[in-house]
This record gives C-alpha cells, structure tokens and sequence, in this order.
C-alpha cells in the first residue's frame, strides 16, 4: 500500500519565537523534534545562548517594527507556519499594576501583545501560542488580553487558554503562567494533562541537589556558570543565622534591616530566605542570584543560589551554553536571562500540546 505523502504531520510545520530570549520556549520544541526557525528579541545579548542551543537563527530586532514580510521570510516555501512567544511581562505584574500613574509603568512594553496581534493579522500562521503572566487577563480592565483575543477569532482562530503552574510539568519551580493556544486546524488545542501526578514535585534538591559545593564568590573550576554571589560580612552573618526554609524572621534583631522594624516591612517574609531541599523553588526573576532579592538562599550552602543552580531550576539541561566565549563574562546579565526565561519544561508541554493537535487533526483528515 502506498504512503500517502500528504498527511499532515509536525514535520510540515516550522517554528518562529519573538521575544525568544535566550530560548526556553524554543528549546521545549527541540526537544519535541520540531524544526524552530528563528527567535526574535530586542535582548542582543541573548544572541549567542539562543542560537547555539537552539541550532536557529537569532535576530536582534524590536518586535514593534518587525515586519510581516521579513517574518514570512522566516518560514520554507511550503511549510506551515507555528508562531509562539512570551511578550515581556513587567507591565502585568504586581508593583506595576499596582502603580497609579501608568508612566511609572515600563515604557509602554504593555502594547507589545498588540505588536504580537498585528503580526499574526498579517501573516496568519495556523498556530499561534502565547505564554504570559495570569495578570495579563485582569491588566488595565481586561482590555489588552480581550483585545488580543478578539483579534484572533475575528482572523478565524480557535482560542484557548489556561492558567498553569510549572511544578505541574516537572519544574522545579512554583511559577503560574498563562498558556494560550490559536489554531486555524479545526479545533481548539488543549493543554496536555499535568506531568505531574499526585503532587510528586521535582524539588531543589532533585534539580541541584548533585552539584559540588562551593562558597559564595567562588566559582567551580569545572563549571563557570556554577558561581555564587560574594556576600558582604554582614550579609554572610545573616545567611548564617537563617535555617533551611527560613528568612529574616528568624534571625536576632541586631541583624534585621531597617525596613524590617517597620510595620510595612514585615510583609516580605521571604527577602533573604533559604530554600527547601524537599520542595520546589519560588518563581525565578531577573535577581534570582541576589540574597536579598527573595528566597533565594542555598538550602544549606551559607550563599545564594549560583547562576547554575538556577538555570537548572528553570528545566534548562545542564549542558545549555550560556557563556559567549568572545564576550565578557556577566553575571548580571546570564541571572536576567535565565529569570527571564520560559521554563523548558512548560516549552516542552507546549509543544507537546500542539503536536498531539496536529496528529489529531492528521487523524481526521485520512478518514
């Protein structure tokens, strides 16, 4: 019997990141064998992560004036088209929702969803998937996560979304996302099943726990990405006298900060905290190697989490190169890259969602 070349399957299809970073939305489907084309980003310093793990070209741009026709340019002759990408999510968090004053919000990065919209309108992939924070659906009134919305089904879109927690689908993280699918296939994409079963978490200790220790300040001989902040003395007291899943609160008040002996202080209970080697980590952000920063203080080792450490908390395989060997070495800017990141477990559920889509509709298409 012969095959029937026309079948329609994930190897028809290509995949475009915008806001790609350094690639852990795109890396969830390399995983899952899909060709990924391109990542777009204004971050240039994400060029070399992005396409050396990836096998993809980078392309330094801003999203605003991309246009649809370079985009198009992206895809095979032939090929269907999947577009994806996490727009950056500052505007739709807490401290800048809360704000009052829409100019102390980040320069006007909220329209960004817009950007995504006016290409999606001009070029019409048959699959779209966009991942944010859950504020995005309640941000200035609902307008801009309705607006996004109403734009894809006035394109024909079948839209779908949830709320999801990373620890769910085997990252070691408490990090809530928002996962949104369009698809012109048919019928609307759904979100696998949790990983995850009977909430049998990847802890810190499962993602880091096989790491050699080293100080704070040092750097692993074997491992450049495996380095720790220095702390300064205090700092190191502090860190000291702070227990496994502990914080400020349980230190001697000779060692609290001024902000602490205030009413309005005591609402960050986890600023200078330790994590728990049995459960998962907080959400990684851009300062997730800063003691100060949040609970982000080794389980047991007296310093913060090194740059390593949490890269693996974010899903990211350990042999994802991060490091340019023809660029100064920045700690700041690889901790801002990996908070900034799509876990590359939430990518591979992602791409799991669409290729099960695909091979449904596939399915249906033979009969």
């Amino acid at each position: 019997m012969k095959e029937n070349t026309n079948k329609l399957t994930y190897k028809n299809f290509e995949v475009v990141d915008l806001f790609c970073g350094i690639g852990g939305l795109s890396h969830g489907f390399v995983k899952e064998k899909f060709s990924v084309k391109a990542g777009i980003d204004f971050d240039n310093s994400c060029e070399f992560a992005f396409e050396n793990n990836n096998n993809a070209k980078f392309l330094h741009r801003d999203i605003k004036d991309f246009s649809p026709s370079e985009l198009l340019s992206l895809y095979g002759k032939g090929k269907k088209k999947i577009l994806v990408g996490c727009a950056p999510c500052q505007p739709f968090s807490i401290y800048n929702r809360n704000s009052s004053n829409i100019e102390n919000r980040p320069e006007d990065k909220w329209k960004l969803l817009y950007s995504f919209s006016n290409l999606i309108d001009e070029t019409e992939p048959e699959i779209i998937s966009m991942e944010n924070v859950p504020l995005v659906v309640t941000f200035d009134g609902g307008k801009v996560f309705k607006d996004f919305i109403s734009r894809l089904e006035s394109k024909g879109y079948l839209v779908s979304w949830s709320v999801v927690n990373a620890q769910d689908y085997g990252v070691a993280q408490r990090r809530k996302r928002l996962i949104l699918f369009g698809t012109k296939l048919g019928e609307k994409i759904k979100l696998i099943e949790p990983t995850i079963k009977d909430k049998k978490y990847k802890t810190v200790q499962d993602a880091i726990g096989h790491l050699p220790s080293i100080a704070d300040g040092e750097t692993h001989s074997d491992d450049p990405l495996h380095h720790a902040k220095k702390l300064n003395s205090l700092n190191k007291q502090r860190i000291r006298a702070t227990p496994e899943g502990g914080s400020w609160k349980d230190w001697d008040e000779s060692l609290w900060l001024e902000c602490h002996k205030k009413d309005s202080g005591k609402n960050f209970k986890s600023v200078y905290g330790r994590m728990k080697w049995n459960d998962v980590a907080p959400t990684m952000t851009t300062y997730c190697t800063g003691l100060s920063n949040g609970r982000f203080g080794h389980p047991v080792q007296d310093r913060a989490i090194s740059l390593r450490e949490a890269a693996l908390i974010q899903s990211f395989p350990e042999d994802y190169n991060f490091i340019d060997p023809n660029s100064e070495f920045s700690s700041p800017t690889i901790a801002r890259q990996i908070g900034n990141a799509v876990p590359v477990g939430l990518g591979i559920a992602v791409a799991q969602s669409i290729k099960n889509h695909i091979k449904e509709i596939g399915k249906k298409e033979q009969h």
